[in-house]
């Protein structure tokens, strides 16, 4: 700790968004930068606590303290080094984690000003790429073949992992290009693409090879995998979205959230998109259901199409602003959020349950709504919610259904293989990271469900220790 009475005296200092009259004309990211000067003095805000809570919070494990203060000194490769020594991909989850870390961050408990660890971390690996200090690693051979499936954070931290203990990886993906739901989920705008190029570039510099556009199941069967390969790692994803089966469903106009945001994606990499699988949100009226991350990623986007009205309605109620009892520390925090999307322009209703879509000549024109209540269970379990009766019509022209997601595909790999899946459809595997057929091992959110990417980064981390403990023999 190398200022013991900072975190009194300097207060968190955010590196903030772009204007919005800025911003809202592109796609590039919105967040900014500090100076390193500015980021060296938020890291000496760190207490290194006695019992790290940021540490005990990070599904990675990271050690918070540790590089802060080397960041704080200067040791900006050092930092590097124990950074990446639990997270492979610093420059993603600096940029798009949630933070657990800092919402168990001591001074975010006390005073409601955590250490910006987030933005602290993404510093970190940009001045290590800047300065070359991340070279590519060339590990001995050790004979041995692993294939993954699938390409986004879970994959890719177990490919890397698995290079790096000396297997030879081939990584599968069905898409154009590799990065799962890092390319074609998350906007560019949070995270440019160039980010992911960057990384995949180094991968395939230490002998990873990616297979694009192979649809395992189709393409290749999961067979002929585990024929070819000592071991077969499933980061499958949980793909199936969360449908809202109501009256008007079929109208046109009404889309699944990945259905705008995968295309805008595609379009700025430069990957056609057939013209009737395009979606223009200029001039019309916007309205999104679900109020989580994807359903601000879409408002965001709608608005840079410069969409003349964006509403976002959510069926629960309002959560508070700043603290919320219900949800005290260990618990996350289920706190209003405002993203840079809200910021840009959207109407934000809560407490809005969807009765039917309304059209003319099968066209979209509108939503039903109804108002509901949500009475607390006497037992302490689930609120129970109550329709009031009071309905109103939301004029919409574009209806995107961000509502999460459900489970795994179940066709092809999973029925190919008959794999053992859970209560919820998603790929059950014991203490091992193994699924219920031999050589086959599964991570991320085919095996969690729908959840955070520093999770699945978590969950690839682990089922490359448990391939390389079965493979190994140790």
């Amino acid at each position: 700790m190398g200022d013991p009475r900072a975190f009194l005296t300097i207060h968190r200092k955010e590196a903030g968004y772009r204007p919005v009259h800025e911003r809202i004309d592109d796609f590039s990211e919105v967040e900014q930068t500090l100076s390193t000067g500015d980021r060296r003095i938020q890291a000496s805000r760190c207490m290194d606590c006695g019992v790290p809570f940021c540490h005990w919070a990070c599904p990675l494990g990271n050690k918070q303290p540790e590089w802060q203060d080397m960041l704080y000194k200067g040791n900006w490769q050092d930092a590097y080094l124990v950074l990446s020594a639990t997270c492979d991909f610093p420059e993603f989850t600096g940029r798009i984690c949630p933070a657990l870390c800092e919402k168990s961050c001591v001074l975010k408990l006390s005073c409601d000003e955590p250490v910006t660890i987030r933005e602290n971390e993404a510093s970190i690996v940009e001045v290590a790429f800047r300065e070359g200090y991340i070279k590519p690693v060339h590990p001995v051979r050790n004979g041995k073949r692993v294939a993954v499936v699938g390409s986004g954070p879970a994959g890719l931290v177990a490919a890397n992992r698995l290079n790096h203990k000396g297997y030879e990886v081939t990584v599968f993906d069905k898409h154009e290009k590799p990065g799962g739901l890092l390319r074609f989920g998350i906007p560019n705008f949070k995270l440019g693409k160039n980010i992911i190029d960057r990384r995949i570039r180094l991968l395939e510099d230490e002998g990873i090879i990616f297979r694009m556009n192979t649809c395992v199941g189709q393409d290749i069967t999961t067979r002929e995998l585990i024929d070819q390969f000592d071991a077969v790692c499933l980061a499958i994803g949980s793909e199936v979205p969360r449908d809202l089966p109501i009256e008007g469903r079929s109208l046109k106009g009404v889309h699944f959230a990945l259905e705008l945001l995968a295309n805008q994606n595609r379009l700025l990499e430069g990957i056609s998109v057939p013209e009737e699988e395009r979606i223009s949100c200029k001039g019309k009226k916007v309205l999104v259901i679900g109020g989580g991350d994807t359903g601000s990623d879409c408002v965001g986007t709608a608005n840079r199409h410069h969409a003349a009205q964006v509403m976002q309605i959510e069926i629960m109620p309002q959560p508070p602003v700043g603290y919320n009892p219900a949800t005290p520390w260990p618990m996350y925090p289920q706190v209003l959020k405002t993203s840079s999307s809200h910021e840009e322009g959207c109407i934000r209703r809560w407490n809005l349950a969807s009765n039917r879509f309304i059209g003319e000549n099968g066209v979209l024109k509108g939503v039903e709504v109804e108002e509901v209540e949500w009475i607390p269970a006497v037992d302490g379990g689930r609120p129970q919610m109550k329709k009031t009766g009071r309905t109103d019509i939301i004029e919409a022209d574009l209806v995107f259904l961000a509502m999460g997601f459900v489970h795994p595909v179940q066709e092809g790999i999973i029925a190919e293989l008959n794999l053992s899946v859970d209560g919820r459809q998603d790929i059950a595997v014991d203490a091992c990271s193994k699924t219920s057929v031999d050589k086959v091992f599964a991570c991320g959110d085919a095996v969690s469900g729908a959840s955070l990417v520093v999770k699945a980064m978590a969950s690839g981390k682990k089922a490359a220790a448990e391939i390389d403990r079965y493979l190994s023999g140790k």
